[in-house]
């Protein structure tokens, strides 16, 4: 029986990196619930190589003694002339990970061991600091991010407007004919499992309340432009504004929710400014402010919204520089800069939109950026979210 793979740009990628002679250890990073576990499953049938598979993401924390363990089993399969692959899930929750990997990689190399090897994160941020940290020049990451609407639609024949409100998790498309148990899953298996375990088990949070808190409010001014100060007058025990910056972060580096910053061509004005809220999937908004499909598509506000955040949602990367622009009464939804140059992108929901004078104020201040509006006469909102950028 043929194994369906959905994810092709990716799994091709990976698996051609691991039929290579081992050169570096093969990272997918990337949030909870992206299909990085299904991802290997196939790549071990697809690299027909001895391959041990395993996974630290348990009630109990492994810990080094675990982790050598699987090497070790895993050397003993690459003593075939044809090698063998380890394949370690939920990496970074082994204390020391990166040093002990670090180690025993560098014994394999020192002693031409044919194992390749393939680790597995949830949570990019802290596999990113753990690499970093340690194993500098030793690996490469693929990044396994949000399912696209391309591939919700393939996977499970899902339209625009569903894709706009369910989102992109794959894993609770089966469910979207009871709300109600939709939502409770991506609240419990998606929200609170990433917020609880992924950030506050792994990185120091001094306040998780107010973490979970800012949250919330990602998700309900998802698409809005609000001041640190202003955040700190809406949430309870809220700290500094550096709290918060530094909260927001957590929550983009595990794929959950980010604040932009100001486009203006100084660096030092992007780091200072108010941050435009957005959260990364709009299942996140659609499960944690509960309003129901039908509602929301009735109400144009809420409905262009979640478009907005959609668009965002779609547009962002944690390797890919994307902001947005204000000045006074003047605003671009997005400016996104690529290697072929910036675009300042501007979304609606409506059939027609008049004028576009944040646009307009922009280019008079960066003339070479290509504007590109997102619905009403510009391109089709759906024909831009099939665009797999």
């Amino acid at each position: 029986m043929t194994t369906t793979v959905y994810r092709r740009p990716i799994f091709a990628s990976a698996l051609a990196r691991l039929r290579e002679p081992r050169r570096f250890l093969q990272v997918l990073a990337g949030p909870r619930q992206v299909g990085k576990t299904t991802l290997a499953r196939q790549l071990v049938e697809a690299a027909g190589l001895p391959a041990h598979v395993a996974t630290a993401d348990e009630p109990t924390i492994r810990d080094r003694a675990w982790l050598l363990q699987q090497w070790e089993t895993a050397r003993d399969l690459a003593r075939t002339r044809r090698g063998g692959l380890l394949v370690l899930d939920e990496i970074q929750k082994v204390p020391g990970w990166s040093e002990a990997v670090k180690r025993l990689w560098d014994e394999d190399t020192a002693a031409g061991r044919p194992l390749r090897v393939l680790l597995l994160g949830s949570a990019p941020l802290l596999v990113q600091r753990g690499l970093s940290e340690s194993l500098g020049g030793r690996f490469e990451i693929l990044r396994v991010w949000h399912w696209s609407f391309a591939e919700m639609r393939e996977a499970f024949g899902w339209d625009l407007d569903q894709f706009v409100y369910f989102g992109g998790y794959p894993g609770a498309a089966p469910l979207i004919g009871d709300e109600e148990r939709w939502a409770a899953y991506i609240r419990d298996s998606l929200i609170e499992t990433t917020v609880s375990r992924d950030i506050l088990l792994l990185t120091r949070v001094d306040k998780p309340a107010l973490l979970r808190q800012l949250f919330g409010i990602a998700c309900e001014l998802s698409g809005q432009i609000v001041s640190y100060q202003k955040l700190v007058g809406q949430l309870q025990d809220a700290g500094n504004t550096t709290t918060l910056a530094h909260y927001l972060g957590l929550l983009a580096g595990a794929g959950m929710a980010a604040g932009l910053q100001k486009y203006s061509g100084s660096r030092v004005r992007q780091r200072g400014s108010s941050p435009k809220l957005l959260a990364l999937n709009t299942a996140l908004i659609s499960a944690t402010l509960g309003i129901g499909f039908s509602r929301a598509r009735a109400d144009p506000d809420h409905w262009g919204r979640l478009v907005e955040s959609a668009v965002g949602a779609h547009l962002y990367r944690p390797d890919r520089p994307l902001f947005y622009w204000r000045e006074r009464d003047r605003e671009v939804d997005y400016v996104l800069r690529r290697p072929d140059g910036m675009i300042a992108i501007e979304v609606t929901s409506a059939r027609r939109k008049g004028t576009l004078p944040g646009v307009a104020a922009f280019l008079a201040s960066y003339p070479r950026v290509r504007p590109q509006l997102i619905g009403g006469e510009g391109i089709p909102l759906e024909r831009f979210l099939l665009d797999e950028r």
